[in-house]
Protein backbone atom coordinates (compact mmCIF):
# COMPACT_ATOMS: atom_id res chain seq x y z
CA UNK A 1 0.00 0.00 0.00
CA UNK A 2 1.26 3.32 -0.60
CA UNK A 3 2.01 6.22 1.80
CA UNK A 4 -1.31 8.56 -0.34
CA UNK A 5 -3.62 5.38 -0.08
CA UNK A 6 -2.25 4.88 3.95
CA UNK A 7 -3.41 8.40 4.25
CA UNK A 8 -6.68 8.41 3.11
CA UNK A 9 -7.34 5.31 4.56
CA UNK A 10 -6.96 6.78 7.89
CA UNK A 11 -8.02 10.08 7.22
CA UNK A 12 -11.89 9.25 7.52
CA UNK A 13 -10.50 7.60 11.10
CA UNK A 14 -9.40 10.83 12.46
CA UNK A 15 -11.53 13.39 11.76
CA UNK A 16 -14.70 9.90 12.75
CA UNK A 17 -12.69 10.05 16.23
CA UNK A 18 -12.95 13.80 16.81
CA UNK A 19 -16.60 13.54 16.06
CA UNK A 20 -17.04 10.31 18.25
CA UNK A 21 -15.76 12.28 20.48
CA UNK A 22 -17.63 15.40 20.10
CA UNK A 23 -21.07 12.82 20.28
CA UNK A 24 -20.40 10.70 23.10
CA UNK A 25 -23.28 9.99 25.12
CA UNK A 26 -24.89 13.19 23.98
CA UNK A 27 -22.16 15.31 25.99
CA UNK A 28 -20.30 18.16 24.77
CA UNK A 29 -16.46 17.68 24.48
CA UNK A 30 -14.14 20.79 25.02
CA UNK A 31 -12.95 21.90 21.78
CA UNK A 32 -9.11 21.56 23.08
CA UNK A 33 -9.88 17.89 23.53
CA UNK A 34 -10.93 17.14 20.01
CA UNK A 35 -8.72 19.34 18.30
CA UNK A 36 -5.57 17.80 20.60
CA UNK A 37 -6.76 14.19 19.74
CA UNK A 38 -7.16 15.39 16.19
CA UNK A 39 -3.61 17.11 16.02
CA UNK A 40 -2.35 13.53 17.38
CA UNK A 41 -3.58 11.71 14.74
CA UNK A 42 -2.39 13.99 11.85
CA UNK A 43 0.77 14.05 13.30
CA UNK A 44 0.81 10.49 13.48
CA UNK A 45 0.47 10.32 9.90
CA UNK A 46 2.67 13.01 9.07
CA UNK A 47 5.29 10.59 10.28
CA UNK A 48 3.88 7.59 8.28
CA UNK A 49 4.31 9.71 5.34
CA UNK A 50 7.76 10.83 6.24
CA UNK A 51 8.54 7.03 6.06
CA UNK A 52 9.43 7.76 10.17
CA UNK A 53 7.35 4.58 11.04
CA UNK A 54 8.90 4.47 14.79
CA UNK A 55 7.68 8.07 15.45
CA UNK A 56 4.58 7.62 14.33
CA UNK A 57 3.96 4.30 16.12
CA UNK A 58 4.71 6.27 19.42
CA UNK A 59 2.17 8.81 18.65
CA UNK A 60 -0.92 6.47 18.02
CA UNK A 61 0.38 4.44 20.64
CA UNK A 62 0.80 6.97 23.34
CA UNK A 63 -3.05 8.72 23.16
CA UNK A 64 -4.20 8.88 26.24
CA UNK A 65 -8.32 8.38 25.25
CA UNK A 66 -9.49 5.37 23.88
CA UNK A 67 -12.09 4.32 22.08
CA UNK A 68 -13.32 2.29 19.26
CA UNK A 69 -11.75 4.22 16.62
CA UNK A 70 -8.20 4.35 17.97
CA UNK A 71 -8.67 0.75 18.72
CA UNK A 72 -9.19 0.21 15.07
CA UNK A 73 -6.96 2.71 13.80
CA UNK A 74 -4.14 0.88 15.87
CA UNK A 75 -5.26 -2.86 14.58
CA UNK A 76 -5.45 -1.30 10.83
CA UNK A 77 -1.67 0.26 11.37
CA UNK A 78 -0.39 -3.34 12.66
CA UNK A 79 -2.14 -5.03 10.11
CA UNK A 80 -0.29 -2.70 7.66
CA UNK A 81 3.30 -3.10 9.01
CA UNK A 82 2.90 -6.78 8.67
CA UNK A 83 1.21 -6.93 5.35
CA UNK A 84 4.57 -5.00 4.82
CA UNK A 85 6.89 -7.29 6.45
CA UNK A 86 7.49 -5.00 8.97
CA UNK A 87 6.76 -7.71 11.91
CA UNK A 88 8.32 -6.26 14.94
CA UNK A 89 6.68 -3.23 14.50
CA UNK A 90 3.19 -5.14 13.66
CA UNK A 91 3.88 -6.89 17.00
CA UNK A 92 4.82 -3.68 19.05
CA UNK A 93 1.60 -1.89 18.34
CA UNK A 94 -0.44 -5.56 18.93
CA UNK A 95 1.21 -6.16 22.44
CA UNK A 96 1.13 -2.40 23.48
CA UNK A 97 -3.10 -2.61 22.63
CA UNK A 98 -3.34 -5.91 24.68
CA UNK A 99 -2.02 -4.14 27.58
CA UNK A 100 -3.65 -1.21 27.91
CA UNK A 101 -6.63 -0.61 29.90
CA UNK A 102 -10.25 0.40 28.94
CA UNK A 103 -10.53 -1.90 25.97
CA UNK A 104 -13.35 -4.27 25.87
CA UNK A 105 -12.95 -8.34 26.04
CA UNK A 106 -13.77 -8.67 21.86
CA UNK A 107 -11.14 -5.80 21.41
CA UNK A 108 -8.34 -7.88 23.13
CA UNK A 109 -9.47 -10.51 21.70
CA UNK A 110 -9.06 -9.14 17.89
CA UNK A 111 -5.90 -8.05 19.33
CA UNK A 112 -4.61 -11.27 20.61
CA UNK A 113 -5.92 -12.71 17.44
CA UNK A 114 -3.13 -10.28 15.14
CA UNK A 115 -0.69 -10.70 17.49
CA UNK A 116 -0.83 -14.40 17.02
CA UNK A 117 -0.96 -13.75 12.92
CA UNK A 118 2.52 -11.40 13.76
CA UNK A 119 4.09 -14.25 15.82
CA UNK A 120 3.21 -16.85 12.76
CA UNK A 121 4.38 -14.56 9.91
CA UNK A 122 7.94 -14.22 11.78
CA UNK A 123 8.07 -17.71 11.98
CA UNK A 124 7.58 -18.18 16.19
CA UNK A 125 5.25 -21.02 15.99
CA UNK A 126 5.24 -21.09 19.91
CA UNK A 127 4.23 -17.90 20.58
CA UNK A 128 1.75 -18.05 17.43
CA UNK A 129 0.29 -21.26 19.21
CA UNK A 130 -0.17 -20.01 22.81
CA UNK A 131 -2.18 -16.75 21.08
CA UNK A 132 -4.50 -19.18 18.98
CA UNK A 133 -4.95 -21.90 22.21
CA UNK A 134 -5.93 -19.08 24.63
CA UNK A 135 -8.25 -17.74 22.13
CA UNK A 136 -9.62 -21.03 21.81
CA UNK A 137 -10.23 -21.58 25.86
CA UNK A 138 -11.96 -18.35 25.92
CA UNK A 139 -14.26 -19.03 23.00
CA UNK A 140 -13.55 -16.13 21.04
CA UNK A 141 -12.75 -16.20 17.29
CA UNK A 142 -12.96 -19.71 17.38
CA UNK A 143 -13.58 -20.64 13.95
CA UNK A 144 -10.17 -18.48 12.42
CA UNK A 145 -7.97 -19.06 15.86
CA UNK A 146 -8.24 -23.09 14.88
CA UNK A 147 -7.43 -22.49 11.42
CA UNK A 148 -4.55 -20.48 12.40
CA UNK A 149 -3.60 -23.04 14.35
CA UNK A 150 -4.08 -26.02 11.74
CA UNK A 151 -1.29 -24.38 9.52
CA UNK A 152 0.82 -24.64 12.85
CA UNK A 153 0.17 -28.08 13.29
CA UNK A 154 0.93 -28.79 9.93
CA UNK A 155 4.29 -27.21 9.71
CA UNK A 156 4.74 -29.12 13.02
CA UNK A 157 3.41 -32.20 11.57
CA UNK A 158 1.67 -32.98 14.75
CA UNK A 159 -1.41 -34.73 13.19
CA UNK A 160 -3.04 -35.72 16.13
CA UNK A 161 -3.68 -32.05 17.59
CA UNK A 162 -4.41 -30.84 13.77
CA UNK A 163 -7.33 -33.66 14.60
CA UNK A 164 -8.39 -31.94 17.31
CA UNK A 165 -8.39 -28.40 16.17
CA UNK A 166 -10.90 -29.81 13.44
CA UNK A 167 -12.93 -31.38 15.78
CA UNK A 168 -13.65 -28.14 17.69
CA UNK A 169 -14.49 -25.91 14.56
CA UNK A 170 -17.80 -25.11 13.55
CA UNK A 171 -17.46 -26.56 10.12
CA UNK A 172 -15.75 -29.90 12.09
CA UNK A 173 -18.51 -32.09 9.80
CA UNK A 174 -18.23 -30.35 6.46
CA UNK A 175 -17.07 -32.37 3.44
CA UNK A 176 -13.31 -30.01 3.42
CA UNK A 177 -12.78 -30.80 6.52
CA UNK A 178 -13.34 -34.06 6.93
CA UNK A 179 -11.51 -35.34 3.61
CA UNK A 180 -8.68 -32.96 5.82
CA UNK A 181 -9.32 -35.10 9.06
CA UNK A 182 -8.77 -38.28 6.91
CA UNK A 183 -5.56 -37.00 5.11
CA UNK A 184 -4.38 -36.53 8.73
CA UNK A 185 -4.95 -39.96 10.01
CA UNK A 186 -3.56 -40.90 7.22
CA UNK A 187 -0.33 -39.30 8.26
CA UNK A 188 -0.65 -41.16 11.31
CA UNK A 189 -0.92 -44.58 9.86
CA UNK A 190 1.86 -43.76 7.81
CA UNK A 191 4.26 -42.94 10.58
CA UNK A 192 3.09 -45.77 12.58
CA UNK A 193 3.41 -48.52 9.85
CA UNK A 194 7.21 -46.82 9.44
CA UNK A 195 7.26 -47.70 12.87
CA UNK A 196 6.63 -51.22 12.22
CA UNK A 197 2.87 -50.78 14.32
CA UNK A 198 0.61 -52.22 11.48
CA UNK A 199 -2.53 -52.95 13.53
CA UNK A 200 -2.02 -49.14 15.15
CA UNK A 201 -1.91 -48.15 11.53
CA UNK A 202 -4.43 -50.10 10.14
CA UNK A 203 -6.75 -48.49 13.16
CA UNK A 204 -5.98 -45.04 11.98
CA UNK A 205 -7.17 -45.93 8.01
CA UNK A 206 -10.14 -47.25 9.61
CA UNK A 207 -11.25 -43.59 11.41
CA UNK A 208 -9.60 -42.01 8.02
CA UNK A 209 -12.17 -44.03 5.90
CA UNK A 210 -14.79 -43.01 8.45
CA UNK A 211 -14.41 -39.33 7.83
CA UNK A 212 -14.17 -39.56 4.37
CA UNK A 213 -15.22 -42.97 2.38
CA UNK A 214 -13.76 -41.60 -0.98
CA UNK A 215 -10.79 -41.56 0.78
CA UNK A 216 -7.93 -43.60 -1.77
CA UNK A 217 -5.02 -42.54 0.16
CA UNK A 218 -6.44 -44.46 3.09
CA UNK A 219 -7.31 -47.35 0.70
CA UNK A 220 -3.90 -47.71 -1.21
CA UNK A 221 -2.21 -47.64 2.57
CA UNK A 222 -4.33 -50.68 3.71
CA UNK A 223 -3.94 -52.44 0.19
CA UNK A 224 -0.19 -52.07 1.08
CA UNK A 225 -0.03 -52.85 5.18
CA UNK A 226 -2.06 -56.26 3.90
CA UNK A 227 -0.31 -57.03 0.92
CA UNK A 228 3.02 -57.01 3.43
CA UNK A 229 1.30 -59.18 6.07
CA UNK A 230 0.44 -61.95 3.01
CA UNK A 231 -3.27 -61.07 3.26
CA UNK A 232 -4.20 -60.98 0.08
CA UNK A 233 -7.45 -61.34 -0.14
CA UNK A 234 -8.09 -58.19 2.49
CA UNK A 235 -5.14 -56.46 0.17
CA UNK A 236 -7.33 -57.06 -2.98
CA UNK A 237 -10.24 -55.77 -1.12
CA UNK A 238 -8.50 -52.66 0.06
CA UNK A 239 -7.42 -52.04 -3.77
CA UNK A 240 -10.36 -52.72 -5.34
CA UNK A 241 -12.07 -50.16 -3.66
CA UNK A 242 -9.93 -47.22 -5.08
CA UNK A 243 -11.79 -48.06 -8.60
CA UNK A 244 -15.14 -47.06 -6.87
CA UNK A 245 -13.64 -44.13 -4.64
CA UNK A 246 -11.41 -41.66 -7.45
CA UNK A 247 -11.28 -43.09 -11.22
CA UNK A 248 -8.04 -40.85 -11.68
CA UNK A 249 -6.19 -42.97 -9.36
CA UNK A 250 -6.48 -46.45 -11.26
CA UNK A 251 -2.73 -46.25 -12.57
CA UNK A 252 -1.52 -46.67 -8.98
CA UNK A 253 -4.28 -49.40 -7.83
CA UNK A 254 -3.54 -51.79 -10.64
CA UNK A 255 0.21 -52.75 -10.47
CA UNK A 256 -0.90 -53.55 -6.76
CA UNK A 257 -3.78 -55.29 -8.29
CA UNK A 258 -2.12 -57.77 -10.76
CA UNK A 259 0.10 -58.68 -7.57
CA UNK A 260 -2.65 -59.63 -5.62
CA UNK A 261 -4.64 -61.37 -8.43
CA UNK A 262 -0.84 -63.45 -8.79
CA UNK A 263 -0.23 -63.92 -5.35
CA UNK A 264 -3.94 -66.23 -4.80
CA UNK A 265 -3.41 -67.94 -8.28
CA UNK A 266 -6.52 -65.93 -9.72
CA UNK A 267 -5.05 -64.45 -13.17
CA UNK A 268 -8.57 -64.50 -14.71
CA UNK A 269 -9.48 -62.62 -12.28
CA UNK A 270 -7.47 -59.74 -12.89
CA UNK A 271 -8.17 -60.04 -16.75
CA UNK A 272 -12.14 -60.11 -15.52
CA UNK A 273 -11.58 -56.82 -13.59
CA UNK A 274 -9.60 -55.02 -16.68
CA UNK A 275 -12.59 -55.49 -18.92
CA UNK A 276 -15.20 -52.85 -17.84
CA UNK A 277 -12.33 -51.26 -16.29
CA UNK A 278 -11.25 -50.14 -19.59
CA UNK A 279 -14.88 -48.96 -20.41
CA UNK A 280 -14.97 -46.75 -17.63
CA UNK A 281 -11.62 -45.43 -17.73
CA UNK A 282 -10.49 -42.72 -20.28
CA UNK A 283 -6.74 -43.65 -19.89
CA UNK A 284 -4.65 -46.10 -21.27
CA UNK A 285 -3.01 -47.95 -18.32
CA UNK A 286 -5.78 -50.60 -17.95
CA UNK A 287 -5.56 -50.95 -21.77
CA UNK A 288 -1.33 -51.78 -21.00
CA UNK A 289 -1.94 -53.77 -18.40
CA UNK A 290 -4.15 -55.81 -20.86
CA UNK A 291 -1.73 -56.01 -23.38
CA UNK A 292 1.03 -57.62 -21.37
CA UNK A 293 -1.89 -60.04 -20.08
CA UNK A 294 -2.25 -60.90 -23.93
CA UNK A 295 0.97 -61.45 -24.76
CA UNK A 296 1.52 -63.35 -22.25
CA UNK A 297 -1.51 -65.51 -22.71
CA UNK A 298 -1.61 -65.81 -26.38
CA UNK A 299 0.89 -63.96 -28.69
CA UNK A 300 3.13 -60.98 -29.14
CA UNK A 301 1.27 -60.70 -32.61
CA UNK A 302 -2.56 -59.99 -31.16
CA UNK A 303 -1.21 -57.84 -28.25
CA UNK A 304 0.45 -55.59 -31.06
CA UNK A 305 -2.92 -55.84 -33.02
CA UNK A 306 -5.00 -55.04 -29.53
CA UNK A 307 -2.75 -51.93 -28.55
CA UNK A 308 -2.86 -50.21 -31.86
CA UNK A 309 -6.16 -50.41 -32.31
CA UNK A 310 -6.81 -49.18 -28.68
CA UNK A 311 -4.22 -46.21 -29.05
CA UNK A 312 -6.72 -45.21 -32.08
CA UNK A 313 -9.32 -43.84 -29.46
CA UNK A 314 -6.83 -43.43 -27.10
CA UNK A 315 -3.83 -41.77 -28.09
CA UNK A 316 -0.86 -42.03 -25.73
CA UNK A 317 2.83 -41.08 -25.10
CA UNK A 318 3.09 -43.81 -22.97
CA UNK A 319 1.19 -46.09 -24.82
CA UNK A 320 3.17 -45.92 -27.71
CA UNK A 321 6.82 -45.97 -26.75
CA UNK A 322 5.00 -49.84 -25.28
CA UNK A 323 3.82 -50.52 -28.82
CA UNK A 324 7.41 -49.44 -30.77
CA UNK A 325 9.31 -51.90 -27.87
CA UNK A 326 6.87 -54.56 -28.70
CA UNK A 327 7.75 -53.92 -32.36
CA UNK A 328 11.74 -53.56 -31.73
CA UNK A 329 11.44 -57.44 -30.15
CA UNK A 330 9.63 -58.64 -33.54
CA UNK A 331 11.10 -56.17 -36.47
CA UNK A 332 13.78 -57.59 -39.29
CA UNK A 333 17.07 -55.63 -39.20
CA UNK A 334 15.69 -53.30 -41.61
CA UNK A 335 13.04 -51.39 -39.70
CA UNK A 336 15.22 -52.16 -36.28
CA UNK A 337 16.90 -48.90 -36.86
CA UNK A 338 14.27 -46.57 -37.45
CA UNK A 339 12.37 -48.35 -34.60
CA UNK A 340 14.99 -47.64 -31.90
CA UNK A 341 15.61 -44.10 -33.13
CA UNK A 342 11.52 -43.82 -32.64
CA UNK A 343 12.00 -45.40 -29.05
CA UNK A 344 14.20 -43.32 -27.66
CA UNK A 345 12.61 -39.56 -28.84
CA UNK A 346 9.81 -41.57 -27.15
CA UNK A 347 11.17 -42.33 -23.83
CA UNK A 348 13.28 -39.05 -23.73
CA UNK A 349 9.61 -37.08 -24.45
CA UNK A 350 8.23 -39.12 -21.26
CA UNK A 351 11.58 -38.17 -19.13
CA UNK A 352 10.28 -34.70 -19.08
CA UNK A 353 7.24 -35.31 -18.53
CA UNK A 354 5.44 -34.50 -15.25
CA UNK A 355 3.67 -38.03 -13.73
CA UNK A 356 1.43 -36.20 -11.66
CA UNK A 357 -0.26 -32.41 -11.66
CA UNK A 358 -2.00 -30.67 -8.91
CA UNK A 359 -5.61 -29.58 -10.40
CA UNK A 360 -5.02 -26.58 -7.81
CA UNK A 361 -2.25 -24.79 -8.88
CA UNK A 362 -0.59 -27.07 -11.72
CA UNK A 363 2.67 -28.17 -10.11
CA UNK A 364 4.14 -31.10 -11.74
CA UNK A 365 6.18 -33.70 -10.09
CA UNK A 366 7.21 -37.30 -10.90
CA UNK A 367 6.36 -39.02 -7.59
CA UNK A 368 2.56 -38.95 -6.13
CA UNK A 369 2.30 -36.19 -2.88
CA UNK A 370 -0.82 -36.10 -1.07
CA UNK A 371 -0.50 -32.66 -0.25
CA UNK A 372 0.82 -30.56 -2.87
CA UNK A 373 4.71 -29.17 -1.97
CA UNK A 374 3.40 -25.91 -3.71
CA UNK A 375 0.23 -24.56 -2.84
CA UNK A 376 -0.08 -26.75 0.36
CA UNK A 377 -3.52 -28.46 -0.91
CA UNK A 378 -3.89 -31.80 0.46
CA UNK A 379 -5.24 -34.91 -2.39
CA UNK A 380 -5.14 -32.72 -5.09
CA UNK A 381 -2.05 -34.07 -6.99
CA UNK A 382 -3.73 -36.49 -9.46
CA UNK A 383 -1.87 -38.70 -12.48
CA UNK A 384 -1.53 -36.66 -15.82
CA UNK A 385 -4.65 -37.06 -18.32
CA UNK A 386 -4.02 -37.19 -21.82
CA UNK A 387 -1.86 -37.85 -24.81
CA UNK A 388 1.34 -36.78 -22.67
CA UNK A 389 0.05 -39.08 -19.79
CA UNK A 390 -3.09 -41.06 -19.65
Amino acid sequence: MSQLALFWLLLPLAAASGWYWARRDGKKVSTIRVNRLSADYFRGLNYLLNEEQDKAIEVFLSIEDIDSDTVETQLALGNLFRRRGEVERAIRIHQTLIQRPGISDTQRAQASFELGQDFLKAGLLDRAEDHFSGLLKQGMHVDAAARQLLKIFQQERDWARAIETLERTSSANSSSFLKLKAQFYCELAQTANTNKMEDEALGFLASALTADPQCVRASLLAGKIYEDKLDFARALSAYRAVLEQDLDYVPEALQPLRRCFEALNDAEGFAQLLEPLIERYSGVSPVLARTRLLEAQSSVADAQLYLSEQLRTRPSVKGLATLISMNLRTSDESARGNLTMLNGLTLELMKNQAVYRCVRCGFGSKALNWQCPSCKSWNTCKPVQGVAGE
